[in-house]
C-alpha cells in the first residue's frame, strides 16, 4: 500500500525559512534536499529571477554556510546552498528514519514549508508525523490518500470522498490504536468540522466498511452523509 500525503510543516526553525522572512521573495522553491551530516544538508531552491535576490544576500544568513550560484531556470534563479540545520530539529531531517519520497518540489514560505510525500504505508506516515511533532515541528495534515483500492473498484466499497478522508485521517492519527494517539475534537478541528459531524462520518464510513466486507458486495450507496 502507498500513501500520499500533503502537509505543511510549521517552525521558526525550519531551513530556508529566513529567505522569505527576510529577503523580498514571499515564497521559494526547494528541488532537491541531500544529507551531508547529522547537522548539514544541501538544498537546491529557485527563486523568482524578478526578485534579484543576490548570492552575497543568501550567505549573509545566518543558518547558511556556503552558495553556489546555479544559473537561472524558466525565469528563476537557482542556487545550491549548504545550510547548517537547528540542534532542536537536526534529528527529524536524518533521512534514514523513514521512506517518504517527495513527490513534487517544496514550497517554502516565512510560516513554514508546504510538501507533498507518498509512504509505503499509514505506519510510517504516522511515525514520520510523531517525530517531527516531538521535535517542536507542527504537521498540519492537507489531505491524505491510499491506492488501498484501485480507481475501478473504488465504489466497492461505497464509501463517499468526505467518508474516506474521515477515516484515513482517523487511521493516519492514530485514532485506532489502543490507546488511542488522537482524540475525535482533534481530527474535528484538523477537517475544520464539528465533534458531532466527524463521529457521523466515522460512524457511516465504519458502517459501510463492514456490510462490504461481510457481505461481499457494495452496500446500498443511497445513504449519504
Amino acid at each position: 500500500m502507498t500513501v500520499r500525503t500533503e502537509f505543511r510543516l510549521r517552525s521558526a526553525a525550519l531551513p530556508l525559512v529566513s529567505i522569505p522572512a527576510t529577503l523580498p521573495p514571499e515564497e521559494i522553491e526547494c528541488t532537491h534536499a541531500l544529507c551531508l551530516e547529522p547537522d548539514a544538508r544541501v538544498f537546491h531552491v529557485e527563486i523568482d529571477a524578478e526578485h534579484d535576490v543576490s548570492e552575497a544576500e543568501l550567505d549573509a544568513l545566518e543558518e547558511v554556510v556556503t552558495v553556489t550560484p546555479l544559473g537561472e531556470r524558466r525565469e528563476r534563479s537557482a542556487f545550491k546552498l549548504t545550510v547548517e540545520l537547528d540542534d532542536a530539529i537536526a534529528p527529524a531531517f536524518d533521512p534514514e528514519r523513514f521512506d517518504g519520497a517527495k513527490m513534487k518540489s517544496t514550497t517554502i514560505t516565512a510560516d513554514g514549508w508546504r510538501e507533498t510525500k507518498e509512504f509505503r504505508d499509514y505506519e510510517t506516515f504516522h511515525d514520520f508525523h510523531t517525530t517531527f511533532e516531538n521535535h517542536g515541528i507542527s504537521v498540519d495534515l492537507i489531505s491524505i490518500t491510499s491506492d488501498q483500492f484501485p480507481p475501478n473498484d473504488a465504489a466497492r466499497d461505497g464509501l463517499t470522498d468526505r467518508q474516506r478522508e474521515a477515516l484515513e485521517l482517523a487511521v493516519s492519527r492514530g485514532y485506532y490504536e489502543s490507546p488511542r494517539q488522537v482524540t475525535a475534537a482533534e481530527l474535528a478541528e484538523e477537517l475544520d468540522i464539528s465533534q458531532p459531524s466527524l463521529s457521523s462520518l466515522l460512524r457511516r464510513g465504519e458502517r459501510r466498511l463492514l456490510t462490504a466486507s461481510l457481505e461481499g458486495r457494495a452496500p446500498d450507496i443511497a445513504e449519504s452523509s
